[in-house]
């Protein structure tokens, strides 16, 4: 086992057992629960939405090498830059470059989980350089030296009195818990980074290839500031954002408001194209994208599992998974938690540390369920689970055991009697006191639970004797 995957283990135990951190995570989960309930109905057809978006993403996807080009050439006729990152240190030193360059000294930086997966703000402090995370919850985890717990609500993990708490100790706040004095705190103290800032960098939730715009979603207005005041607008994105036609957004916006947050539509909706052109009042000199692969173009190749690229990160597979409910984000750590990070992961170039998180699911199914652009998301565990298996070492115990298991689930007689052979040992171990120690069978499990009890049929027997009693 992996150190990555021990650590993992340890802190799902830790977080498991955590009862107010469950607590306030399930709070939080159950508020978008519902207000995801309420806004459902106004799809007239919610289904069939699900499906349309699927073949959108379908025909971006597998068509995405024309459908880039087209995007950059119309960037790059309005007067912007395309840079393409074929690894997270590209993207890196692409991005720390152009500021050192430009003299810049202050970063405004709205939600962007690419920057989180490449390490952006690490980078550019190493040069120097002030980075203000803008968006509410990511400047709230940036206060608390954390990564975002969650793909949408950065800060999820924490209740009102610790962020108040926070905000006392670094920004001299009250203390009080009030939401809109909290909120009046962190823009008193964002309001000064976003007029001295000379660069912004924001994700991108949509690349827009006919029109060759970036399409920006927030429910702050932070990327609006943070692209119309800096000199310089940065917008990193994953090479898979892409839908094909500005129509389509007409679609994706709503779906992804109401599978995020439970929104009709989400507040802000921005559009941006290139930078600031003759008689406009604002917006960026220089308008830069840069299109981030890191292992996405072998996840492209593998016609199998391509459509894990889909995904619009809405965040609503983790509101649904029982694993994420019970253990929370900052367990997984990686960039992308819950389901579409245990898929995506493993993909990215330094993804072999993140081979457990595959087996981290119950594989219920809801992530599948609840996705609005259908990933069939559990059975994509499935694929990884497999693909682990095959590619990695193995002990010969291990691989002896699982040949075995196989043998035995392969012969009804051989599985009834093995079961048999079980229920008998388990008596016995019982019944000589040794529940619960090295030497019981199932002490693992008996270590820190009780012990089940031992039925004297097996379910076989009992099916058997109850239909030919009926």
């Amino acid at each position: 086992m992996s150190s990555a995957a021990k650590e993992f283990l340890r802190n799902a135990a830790k977080k498991s057992a955590d009862l107010t951190h469950r607590q306030t995570l399930r709070r939080n989960i159950d508020h978008y629960d519902a207000a995801i309930e309420r806004a459902r109905p106004r799809f007239l057809d919610w289904q069939a939405g699900r499906q349309r978006c699927h073949e959108i993403k379908w025909e971006a996807i597998n068509h995405l090498d024309r459908y880039l080009v087209e995007f950059e050439e119309r960037v790059r006729a309005r007067g912007g830059h395309v840079f393409w990152a074929e690894t997270a240190e590209d993207a890196r030193r692409y991005i720390t470059d152009l500021a050192v360059r430009n003299g810049v000294r202050t970063v405004v930086k709205s939600k962007s989980m690419v920057a989180e997966e490449i390490h952006l703000t690490p980078a550019l402090e190493e040069k120097g350089i002030q980075v203000f995370d803008t968006d509410l919850g990511e400047f709230i985890v940036q206060l608390r030296n954390e990564p975002p717990y969650h793909i949408v609500t950065p800060a999820m993990h924490l209740t009102r009195a610790q962020i108040a708490a926070l905000f006392k100790e670094k920004l001299g706040g009250d203390g009080g818990d009030d939401p809109q004095k909290l909120v009046a705190v962190a823009r008193r103290a964002l309001r000064e980074a976003f007029f001295s800032a000379e660069m912004g960098i924001t994700g991108v939730n949509f690349l827009v290839a006919d029109s060759g715009m970036v399409a920006i979603t927030t429910n702050e207005g932070n990327d609006r500031l943070g692209t119309a005041l800096p000199r310089i607008h940065v917008a990193i994105t994953g090479i898979e954002k892409m839908v094909p036609r500005l129509a389509d957004l007409a679609l994706f916006w709503p779906m992804l408001a109401n599978s995020g947050t439970g929104q009709s539509v989400t507040c802000y909706n921005s559009l941006i194209g290139g930078p600031r052109a003759p008689g406009e009042l604002d917006g960026p000199e220089e308008f830069h994208v840069v299109l981030l692969d890191n292992g996405r173009s072998e996840l492209l190749a593998d016609a199998e599992q391509r459509d894990v690229l889909h995904c619009i990160r809405c965040g609503a597979c983790l509101n649904v998974c029982p694993v994420f409910r019970t253990i929370g984000g900052h367990t997984y750590g990686a960039t992308y938690s819950g389901p579409i990070g245990s898929v995506l992961m493993p993909h990215l170039l330094d993804g072999e540390k993140f081979d457990h998180l595959p087996f981290a699911s119950s594989l219920c199914g809801a992530c599948t369920d609840a996705c609005p652009v259908k990933i069939d998301l559990h059975h994509h565990l499935l694929h990884e689970r497999r693909n682990i298996v095959r590619a990695g070492e193995h002990p010969w115990s291990e691989r002896t055991a699982f040949k075995l298991w196989r043998w035995v689930m392969m012969g009804a007689g051989r599985f009834a009697f093995l079961g048999w052979m079980g229920r008998a040992t388990l008596r016995l171990a019982y019944g000589l006191g040794l529940e619960g120690s090295p030497l019981d069978p199932l002490h693992l499990w008996t270590k820190v639970h009780r012990a089940p009890r031992i039925p004297k049929k097996s379910f076989r027997a009992l099916w058997k004797e109850q239909h030919e009693a009926d």
